[in-house]
Order: structure tokens, then sequence, then C-alpha cells
């Protein structure tokens, strides 16, 4: 068997674990068929409940329009005499079409309440503005650190803006 190569990556992980990344680069072994042996077995279990899950709605959504549709005598016929009444086949659906409707206009009203007018200094500044000449730090070298994030100063986006361009 071959021996298996790896590869320390020189960024850690965005996390509180202090281990880092390692990648391993191994031959894969073939059977007597020519095809790859995999050492990982098995589907993840994310893809196991969305396959659930989208089977799930497929036989729900059949069962509601067999139930919606089919006459009361059909149903008879085959032995399923207790359902819910046919009146609830058009109201739910219309229930949470208009619960979605007006959660939608609430939202929006919502933001319209809360939104400062135009002629308002909350529109330029805030409780989370900041300044860029505060955080300026001077760095001898050719390795400058990224400069912390800063709002722009309004007298500056007019200057880039409405100024003309000689």
């Amino acid at each position: 068997m071959a021996e298996p190569y790896s590869v320390s990556s020189p960024r850690r992980i965005l996390s509180l674990s202090k281990k880092r990344t390692t990648v391993s680069f191994t031959d894969p072994e073939e059977n007597d068929s020519g095809f790859v042996v995999s050492e990982v077995h098995g589907p993840k279990p994310s893809e196991v409940y969305g396959f659930v899950g989208s089977i799930t709605t497929v036989v729900a959504a059949v069962l509601f329009l067999i139930w919606a549709y089919t006459p009361e005598r059909w149903l008879h016929a085959i032995g399923i005499t207790y359902y819910p009444s046919r009146y609830w086949a058009l109201a739910v659906p219309t229930y949470a079409m208009v619960t979605v409707v007006l959660a939608m206009a609430f939202y929006i009203g919502m933001n319209f309440t809360v939104t400062p007018p135009p002629t308002s200094f909350n529109t330029i500044f805030d409780e989370h503005s900041r300044e860029p000449s505060s955080f300026v730090t001077i760095v001898e070298g050719d390795e400058r650190p990224i400069d912390p994030i800063s709002d722009i100063g309004i007298d500056l986006i007019n200057d880039l803006m409405f100024s003309s361009a000689d």
C-alpha cells in the first residue's frame, strides 16, 4: 500500500480550537473490478433527511389532492369513511395565503414606522458610526494590516458624487 501524503494548511479554521487543518492524499485502492473502493460508507444524514422530506411532501400532497377531489361515494366504496370536512380543503390553503400576505404587509408597515425620515441626522450618523481617522495605525515595512471597518464621511461622498471632473 502506498504511503499517504499529508499537507498542513497554513490557515486555521475559524473556531476556538487550536488544531490545524490537515488534508491527506492517498492513492485509491482498486478492487478486482477496477472500481475505486471508498473508505466512507453510506449517505450523509442531511441527504437522508432531504430525501425523506421530499418523499413525505409528495405523499402528503397526493393524499390531500385525493381527499379534496375524489367524490365521497368513491371514498366510501374503497372503505374510507372517516375524513375531515371538504370545507377544510379550501379553508386551510386560503387561511395560509391570507396569513402570509398579512405577515408581509405587517413587516413592511413595521419597517416604515421604524425608519427615520430623510431629514433626520440618524440617516447619516448613529451609535455605531466609526470615523476612519480614529483607527489610524502607523506600521513600518511592507506588511501593513487591513484597515478596520469604518464609515465614509458624507462630505467625502458628496465630493466624489457631485464634484465636477475637471
